[in-house]
Parts: structure tokens; sequence; C-alpha cells
């Protein structure tokens, strides 16, 4: 495809850049995936030096992170031999004298560099006895363009193979500048001008300037502002235009009656009393199934919120209307809880309730398929093995999807099929709490619910930080804590890479355990054991057979003893926030006071000791998530399910909540004026969605 036959002038091949040429774009390909002048533009730089003004070399000190030095070199000489072998510059401007040392690519610096030539220079300067050294300094000649400083030069995230080609951040911006002019008569405004006006937003053409070639500090804060602002709107168009085409496209069954939810409610099986937190997320359930529109709900709420019940008496909504309900888990081990659990609940109300797994025998699945498939069932509960075709409904009108991160899309439409002739209404729930900035992209789309008080009676649970050397008063306070009736849970990493090391860990921790506390029973629990020998040593435990459980994070997802109200976690430094957050939340099932302890060694790096402090702190799961989204950044948290809706160039969630927040009510305020964009002032929008390839997720590309 030549230059001139492009229909769009970003579709052009890198090849056709000024300064770039066929291998270049071939490198650039192969390294960095950029194809296109679209491609190269969007390669935001991730940060900028400030070239802006000379240091002199008597001014220099340890603490400045980076420096530019206008002045010539003096002498150079190359010293030691083989891979000792490295090239020594003497640099001075008059007021001092600096050493420059490098040691790769050596002859070419020889080749370029000349003694009594006149040079700039950049990098960070560390002191070497009475002098200042810098290892490595970017070096350039003296020329009308740079003699000034007075700019910012960006830098691009690069591979070894692009340095060793010389392929670096300066060639890059060279390019850039050429293709920044050559762009700015095709740079269109994709935003209405009243945002542009009302936020106070740069032009999109000042915006692609200044984020790669800066004018000055503020230029650039307005520039990362304005790209921020345009992806994050264009995410949430396309997320809050699919929720209300979900609801107008979509029917929904209509669930008005509501005697089966009295009849829980009335005859003594409701076993508490509701916080308002979950009434508050009822109704707004119901308020959902009565409109004939399609549900689709996320509700979020921490471990032991109570969402499980919610789920219930949302299941007997659906089924108080002639409806059959399914509850799908990611593990064996959580669809079985759900299923004991609920099995009582169900009974009392005279409902058949069935358990589908992949451990369900032939025998058993001959018995639920026919049942379920004339409506004889009124829950099941399942893992994945409720997705396969025999699985036939009769009429299919709620579906609850717990740990929603751990099911795909394609897995949501598999249950949607499950009923031909109206979609079932989905709930999707989740003990992970998301931050609000994670939730508004990931799950834009759907409706939020969120419980966020615990059930009466629960005290929050104490989370202290113990180093090893304390583990005789832990041990002391777990005696005294066994003493008053109660059970403790003893947990250790596991880490695949290790297990061989994780398992001595274990054992050893058991047999000290065991040799430190004689006059108890003590359970271990590890993924090495069968199931049935798992089984009877959890069922051990929550007998109140054994006062102590040994195990590694099998228990993290599982068991839920109210007795059990302690939880020590040795070597709390290799576990993640998270998963730290979801581990406490195994005790504090009782009324009794339950405890953390946090064990770990004295080295800590600083990111491991602001994740122990925060779970010291803090029982609120969002609080944690905020910062585990700073620690962690959201790619880790999201899982890889979501990778295709976390396509963003430029914003960052962690820290750009602000500007999503004014994104998404701009792009509602639209949406709700003009869902079709056919007003005059919307025009930038429709013509620039219609402009971009169909397949992109991320509304905000240049197509």
């Amino acid at each position: 495809m030549n230059q001139r036959t492009t229909t769009n002038f970003f579709d052009t091949k890198i090849e056709f850049l000024k300064g770039v040429g066929p291998q270049r774009a071939v490198t650039l390909n192969k390294e960095l995936n950029i194809f296109t002048f679209g491609d190269l533009i969007q390669y935001y730089p991730f940060r900028h030096e400030d070239r802006s003004r000379f240091h002199r070399i008597n001014e220099l000190t340890e603490e400045l992170t980076a420096v530019q030095l206008k002045g010539r070199i003096r002498s150079m000489v190359v010293v030691g031999e083989g891979y000792k072998r490295r090239l020594t510059v003497e640099f001075t401007d008059g007021t001092g004298v600096v050493e420059f040392v490098y040691f790769q690519s050596i002859d070419w610096h020889l080749k370029h560099f000349k003694e009594g030539g006149e040079y700039i220079a950049y990098g960070k300067p560390q002191r070497y006895g009475q002098r200042f050294n810098f290892s490595h300094p970017e070096i350039e000649t003296i020329n009308p363009e740079n003699e000034n400083g007075g700019y910012f030069q960006p830098v691009y995230n690069l591979t070894e193979t692009l340095r060793k080609k010389h392929l670096d951040s300066r060639f890059l911006s060279k390019v850039m500048r050429t293709l920044l002019e050559q762009a700015t008569p095709h740079f269109k405004e994709t935003l209405p001008e009243e945002l542009v006006r009302k936020f106070r937003l740069f032009s999109k053409t000042d915006a692609m300037w200044n984020i790669h070639l800066p004018e000055s500090e503020a230029a650039l804060n307005q520039a990362l502002r304005r790209l921020k602002f345009e992806e994050l709107f264009y995410n949430q168009l396309r997320l809050i235009k699919n929720k209300i085409l979900h609801k107008t496209e979509y029917p929904g069954q209509i669930f008005t009656n509501l005697d089966l939810v009295k009849k829980f409610y009335t005859e003594g099986s409701m076993p508490f009393e509701l916080t308002n937190a979950q009434k508050r997320v009822l109704r707004e359930i119901h308020d959902d199934l009565k409109t004939g529109k399609h549900m689709n709900r996320l509700l979020q709420g921490d471990v032991g919120s109570g969402k499980t019940i919610v789920a219930f008496i949302a299941m007997l909504m659906a089924i108080g209307n002639g409806a059959q309900t399914c509850i799908m888990a990611p593990t064996e081990i959580l669809a079985d809880q759900h299923y004991r659990g609920l099995k009582g609940f169900a009974e009392a109300l005279g409902l058949k309730i069935a358990l589908l797994t992949g451990s369900t025998t032939k025998k058993g699945r001959k018995l639920i398929f026919p049942d379920l498939a004339e409506g004889n069932i009124h829950i099941i509960v399942g893992t994945h093995a409720l997705l396969e075709d025999p699985v036939q409904f009769k009429n299919l009108g709620l579906c609850i999807i717990d740990e929603q991160h751990r099911f795909g899309v394609a897995q949501r439409a598999k249950l949607w099929a499950k009923n031909p002739t109206i979609p079932p209404h989905i709930l999707v729930m989740t003990a992970t709490p998301i931050p609000r900035t994670l939730a508004m992209t990931l799950y834009g789309d759907l409706d939020v619910s969120i419980i966020d008080e615990l059930p009466a009676g629960r005290k929050p649970i104490k989370t202290v930080h113990r180093y090893d050397q304390h583990r005789l008063n832990v041990f002391s306070f777990l005696r005294d804590e066994i003493k008053k009736g109660r059970q403790v849970y003893m947990v250790y990493p596991l880490i695949e890479e290790s297990e061989k090391l994780d398992y001595k860990d274990l054992m050893d921790g058991y047999e000290s355990v065991s040799r430190a506390f004689p006059e108890y029973h003590v359970s271990i629990v590890h993924g090495k054991m069968l199931a049935y020998e798992k089984d009877d040593e959890m069922q051990r435990f929550v007998r109140g057979e054994t006062q102590i459980m040994v195990a590694t994070t099998v228990i993290e997802v599982g068991v839920n003893v109210p007795n059990a109200s302690v939880m020590v976690i040795e070597s709390a430094e290799r576990f993640g926030l998270s998963q730290l957050h979801q581990l406490r939340g195994r005790v504090g099932r009782g009324a009794e006071q339950s405890y953390c302890v946090l064990m770990t060694g004295v080295k800590l790096s600083k990111d491991t000791r602001l994740r122990i402090e925060t779970l010291c702190q803090t029982n609120n799961g969002f609080e944690i998530a905020d910062v585990d989204l700073k620690l962690r950044g959201p790619g880790d948290l999201a899982g890889t399910q979501q990778s295709g809706l976390l396509d963003l160039l430029i914003a960052d969630l962690a820290k750009d909540g602000e500007i999503l927040k004014a994104a998404r009510a701009a792009a509602e305020s639209i949406l709700n004026e003009d869902p079709t964009f056919i007003l005059p002032k919307n025009e930038p929008i429709r013509s620039h969605i219609d402009s971009l390839h169909k397949e992109s997720t991320n509304w905000s590309r240049i197509s």
C-alpha cells in the first residue's frame, strides 16, 4: 500500500515516514507493534526529561536526579582489557571538571567524540572521590537547535534490540516531530465544543503536539488531562451505550409476586434480621425484576457481608413467579458450600434444590436432567457443569454468577441460551471489592449494588503485625484464646514455583505447632492431599475435634467455622493485599471478637510495609482495593478475562479517578439527551465513531 492510495492518513505504513524507511520499519513492527502513522503517534512517552536549563559543574550535588551540562571534552582515554575495558572522558564547562565513563559501544563513541569538541551532556551525577562521575551519559554535538536548552525530552518505553540499533527516545522524538508536522492538518476534533469549553480542555491538535513535544510543563499537564479525559469519555460512552441498549433491546420476565419472599420472612425460616444495606440491595434487584426489562446487575460485598442470603431471596422472587433459578460458582468447594448453606432454607419452603458439579455421578445426572427439564427442580447450584448442553430448563428466569471475574463473557452468553424464549436475568456477585474506578471501566455496562455493612452482632476483626521473634508471645495469646473455647487457623503461603520448599515450610510449621501445643489436637490441610482427606480434616475442625488448623491457602474460599476466631498468617509478606484480606475474612463469622495476626521477617520492602499497615488499619475492602490498585495496577486486579475492556493507552485508573467520574457524567448526560448523536453539536462524536475500525474496543483511538 503506498501513501497516496491510503484512504486514511493515519493508516499509512510507517516505512513511508521520513527518517524511518523499510529496515527500521521492520524493527518497529517487531519490537513495538508499530505499523502505521496512527500506531506511532499514539505511542505515548511514559515521562519527560527536563532539558529546559543547563547546570554548571560547580553547582552539582548528589541529590540531583539528572542534569544537563554544556562544555567541551578535555581528554579521552581507554583503560583496561576484555570485559573490564572502559572509556573515560574528562569534560569541563570552565567552572569544574567531571568524568564520563562508558563500558559499552566504546569504539562507536571514540569515532563520534573529538577532544576539544563542544557538546551537551545529560545524565545522573554521582560523587566519586573529589569529582563527579557520570555513567553512560547521553552526549550530542552543540547545534543551533539545542544550544539554548528550553525543551522537554520525551522518554519512550524501549527494548534492548532498539537500543542496540540506536533507535532510542531521541530517534523516536525526531521522527515524531516529522510526523506531527505532517499530521496536523489531519487531526479532527473528537469532542463536542461544549465539553471542550466546559472542562477547559486543550484542542486535539495541541494535545497531540504537547504530549510528545511539550512547550512547557504546564502544557504537558494540559495535554495529559485532555487525552485522558477523551479516552475515558469514549470508554464510558461505549459501556453506557451497551447498558442502555441492553435495557431497551432485551426483555426480561416480570416477577411481581412476592408471596414466597413474605413466607420466608414470616414463617421463621429466616435466620436473622437483614441489614439496611441488604434491604436496599433487595429493593434495587426487585425494581429491576418487575420492569419487564432484562436485569444485568453486579452485587459487591465484602467477605461475610451476607451476599448469599440476598441471592437466595432474589431467587425466591423468581420462583414465586413460576421460574427456575441457578447459581454458578467457580470451584466445587464453593458450589458445595452454597448448596449446603441454602438446602435447609429451600426445603423449609418446600422447594427442590440440586447440586451439579464435575464430580456428580452419571447416576446422579440421570436423576437431575429430567427433573430440571420438567421444572421440578427450583434451584440448581453448580460449577461450569451447568453450561453443558444436556442441562436444559423448563423456564430459567434468574442466573446468579458467583465470583464474576473468574468467568468470561462467552460463559454468560451460554447461560443466556438456556432460555431461548426470554433470556434469564443475570446477577453477578463478587467478594473481591473492586475499586470504584475499576468497577466503572470493567463493569460500566452493569448496574452496581453494594452491601457495605456487616450483619448485626459481628465485631470488626482486630488485625496486628508481629515479627518472627515475637512468636512465643503469639503462641501464648493463642493458648489463651483456645482456653476460652475458640479455634485457630494457621496459614502458610503456597507459591507454585517452590512447592517443595512450601511443603517443607508447612510440615515444619505443623511440627512446631504440634510441639508448642501438645495438649491440643491439630488438623492439617494442603493441596497434595486427596479431596476426601481434605474434607475429613475440614470436618474434624468444623465439629471442634481439633483446635488448630494448619493449612495452605486452600481455605481462602471454603469452610465457614463461626467458632474459629483467630487466624495467624505466616510469611504474610509473601501474600498480595487482596489475598490477605480474603483470608482474614474466614474468621469473624461468629459474635465473638476475632483476631488476625500477620507474621513477617524484619526486612520488609516499602510496598510490603504499606500492605501490612493498610490491613492493620482498616477492614474496609474498598479502601484495601484502592491501595491494591495503586500498588499492582489495574491489569493484575482485573484478571485476563477483562483485558479487552482495559485497553487504555494513557489513562491510569489508579490515579485518574476524578477525570473518570467527570468523563462518565459527561457521557451519561450526552446519551440521555441524544442517544444516536444526531444533534449537530454531537457531530464530532458521530463522525469519530464512524471513522473507527469497527473492531476497536477503545473508541478514543485515532483510526
